[in-house]
C-alpha cells in the first residue's frame, strides 16, 4: 500500500521546496525578501508587464539602472512622479531588451504639470513628426493624408516652438498643402528614451503626444537662414539631396497646440503660453 502513495510522497515533497513561491499569473509575480509572497502594486500606474525576483529565484537579464531610470549616474531622471515602490519592485526585468537613446546632456523632462513647457520639450527634441493633410489624390480627394517628415524647431541650444520642414513638389503632401493648406503635425514621447524607459505602449496615455495643428506656409527670404540652420544642423543628410528635386522650407504657423499628457492630462494649451516656455 506504501508503494502506491510513493510518487505522492515526492510530489508533496517538491512542493514543499516550492513553497515560498506561487504563480499568481503569466505575467508577474512578486517574491518579498523573507520569501513571502506578495500583493505589489502592479497596476498600469506603476509597473506593467515586470517579472520580479527579490529573492534571486531567477537569472538577472537586464540591470534595473537600464530601466526605469534609476542608475547610479542619473538616479531618478527620466522617471514622471512614479510611486517609490515602482523603482523597488522593477529590480529584476527579463521581457524586454532595452536600449539607451542618446540626447543632449541639457535635456530633462519636465514636470508633469508644466503643460506648455512638456509641449516645447516634444516639439523640440523630436526629430520627425507624422503631417496630417487633406488630400488632393483623385482616388482619396477631400480624406485625410499622413505623412512622416523630418522636422525642427531650431538648432539643439535654440528652440523657438516653430516647426520647420524641408520639402519637394514631387512629395504627394506638398500638392495636398497647396489646394488646402491647413495640417495637423502630431508628435510621440515614444519616439525618445522615456517610454522605453519606462516599457510604456506608444499608445500608453502615460507616454506623451503632441499634435500642432495650423497653416503650412513658405519660409521668406527674411528667415531662410534660420531655417536652413534648424534643418541641416539636426538633418545633415539633407544638405546633400539631390537640387533637381527643388527642395524648399516651409514651417507651421500654430493655430492650436493640443497635449495629451498621462491620464486624463488633456490640454489645449494657449499659444502665448506655448511661445513663453522652454524646453531645457
Amino acid at each position: 500500500m506504501r508503494a502506491r502513495y510513493l510518487p505522492l510522497a515526492l510530489f508533496a515533497s517538491v512542493l514543499c521546496l516550492c513553497q515560498s513561491y506561487t504563480l499568481r499569473s503569466s505575467v508577474s509575480w512578486v517574491v518579498s525578501s523573507n520569501g513571502v509572497v506578495e500583493d505589489a502594486d502592479l497596476s498600469e500606474e506603476v509597473a506593467p508587464a515586470l517579472l520580479v525576483d527579490s529573492a534571486g529565484l531567477w537569472k538577472q537579464a537586464y540591470p534595473s539602472s537600464s530601466v526605469l531610470g534609476d542608475s547610479a549616474e542619473n538616479p531618478g531622471e527620466l522617471v514622471k512622479s512614479e510611486d517609490d515602490n515602482a523603482a523597488q519592485i522593477s529590480s529584476r526585468l527579463f521581457s524586454y531588451r532595452l536600449e539607451k537613446v542618446k540626447k543632449p546632456a541639457s535635456s530633462s523632462t519636465p514636470l508633469l504639470q508644466e503643460t506648455a513647457r512638456t509641449a516645447r520639450y516634444i516639439a523640440h527634441y523630436s526629430d520627425w513628426g507624422h503631417l496630417a493633410t487633406i488630400s488632393s489624390q483623385d482616388k482619396i480627394k477631400g480624406l485625410p493624408f499622413g505623412n512622416i517628415f523630418s522636422v525642427s524647431d531650431g538648432p539643439l541650444d535654440n528652440s523657438t516652438g516653430v516647426i520647420h520642414f524641408y520639402l519637394t513638389p514631387k512629395d504627394n503632401t506638398v500638392s495636398d498643402l497647396k489646394s488646402h493648406p491647413y495640417a495637423s503635425l502630431t508628435f510621440s514621447e515614444a519616439e525618445g528614451e522615456f517610454c522605453r524607459q519606462m516599457v510604456y505602449d506608444p499608445e500608453d496615455l502615460r507616454c506623451a503626444r503632441l499634435t500642432l495643428t495650423g497653416k503650412m506656409v513658405e519660409v521668406g527670404p527674411e528667415e531662410l537662414a534660420f531655417a536652413k540652420e534648424a534643418m541641416f544642423s539636426r538633418h545633415p543628410v539633407m544638405a546633400k539631396w539631390p537640387v533637381a528635386h527643388k527642395w524648399f522650407f516651409m514651417k507651421l504657423e500654430l493655430i492650436q497646440v493640443w497635449l495629451q499628457d498621462w491620464i486624463g492630462g488633456i490640454s489645449v494649451i494657449p499659444l502665448e503660453d506655448y511661445f513663453k516656455a522652454t524646453p531645457f
